[in-house]
This record gives structure tokens, sequence and C-alpha cells, in this order.
């Protein structure tokens, strides 16, 4: 028991000081998750792209980091986060997803396990504008590297406004790096979105978004 006395009470500040410090770190830190991205059609276009999305949200904003290899070099390579408008859970594709068995899984194939594309990570992914020219750029050894921060609301907002999704549900998602050099040539089979060559939006790798505990 703290007895009024000057002493007594400087002590027994100190001695809650611990407490206080643990309570304010515990409720400022970051929710934080992590995408290992696998390959994906890699015995069909030379090279096995891997990587790790770490998403991370504090003070509001959302912090996103993408570490890629083994990306065919020197090309911009469009990435994003798919899933389902109504929340279910969507899972990177199998060798099952490639129903017409062309040897290939192509972009409308993911459809069905994965959902569609929702959040872009490029210079505005608030705007969930699919094209752009700002979406990183491999270098000479297939290396890429995104780092953005957004803030947190305008992002449920968007994705609300365009899905009627309520929030970014980052555990049902997962994240796609795209993209093959255009001159790669694709059987006809291989299909992408209108107007759009199948080498731009070729799906090269994939990671499920899964929290860290």
């Amino acid at each position: 028991m703290c007895r009024k006395t000057p002493v007594r009470i400087t002590a027994c500040l100190a001695a809650l000081l611990p407490v206080i410090t643990v309570v304010s770190a515990q409720s400022a830190a970051a929710d934080r998750f992590v995408a290992n991205l696998k390959p994906l059609n890699a015995d069909k276009i030379g090279t096995s792209a891997s990587g790790t999305a770490n998403l991370e949200t504090a003070d509001g904003k959302r912090s996103i980091t993408i570490d890629a290899a083994g990306l065919p070099p020197g090309m911009m390579h469009l990435q994003h986060f798919h899933g389902f408008a109504d929340g279910k859970a969507a899972t990177c594709p199998t060798a099952q997803a490639d129903t017409n068995g062309d040897g290939f899984i192509d972009l409308l194939e993911t459809e069905t396990m994965a959902g569609t594309t929702m959040l872009p990570f490029h210079d505005q992914p608030a705007s969930l504008e699919i094209a752009s020219d700002t979406y990183p750029v491999a270098d000479k050894n297939g290396a890429a590297k995104y780092q953005h921060t957004v803030l947190l609301q305008d992002v449920e907002k968007a994705l609300k406004e365009k899905f009627e999704s309520p929030s970014l549900a980052l555990s049902s998602r997962v994240i796609f790096v795209h993209g093959v050099a255009k001159d790669m040539q694709l059987p006809n089979s291989v299909k992408s979105l209108p107007g759009v060559p199948a080498q731009v939006t070729l799906p090269i790798a994939c990671g499920k978004i899964e929290a860290v505990k």
C-alpha cells in the first residue's frame, strides 16, 4: 500500500512505471502480415520467381514492402493482392487451376481459387487502378523491391466503394507478381484481360498473406 507521503508516492510511481510502459508498448504495437511468394509457371518461363511481402499497420497507416528475386530482368512487374469481395479465403492456384491443360496457369484461371485483382502495389494503391507505369522494375539480376505507405482509411474506403468489402481482410488474400518478357512466345490459350497482352498478366509468383503472431 502507498501512504500519502512524497517519498512513498514517488516509490509507488516508480514501481508502476514498468507496467505502464509495457501496456503502452502493447497498445502501440503494429499488426503485421507476411506473404512468402513462391514460383508459378516456372517450368514454362525459364525463371523461378520468389520473395517476401511484409505488411504492417501503425498509426493508421499501412506500410508495404515486397522483396522479389528470380524475376524476368529489366522489366516492370505488376503486383497486387487478389481476393473475394465476400471475404472468402483466397488461395494460390495449384496445378488443377490449369483447366485448359496448356501447361500454363494464366490470370483468368487463377480466379476460381484466388478471386479477382483488388489492391495494386504501385505508387497509388488506394486508386485501385490496375493500369500504371509505377510498378517495380526488376534489375539485371531479376531482383525488385517495392516500398510504400498508405493511409489505412483511404484503402478501406476504396475497397468498400468498389467491392463492398468492409476491410482489407488480409488473411483472406493472396499476393501475385506478374509478367514475362514481351517477346516471349505464349500459346493462344493463355488468356489475359481484354486488350492486355498475356505476357503482362501471366502470374509468376504467389503467396498467401498470413498474420504474424
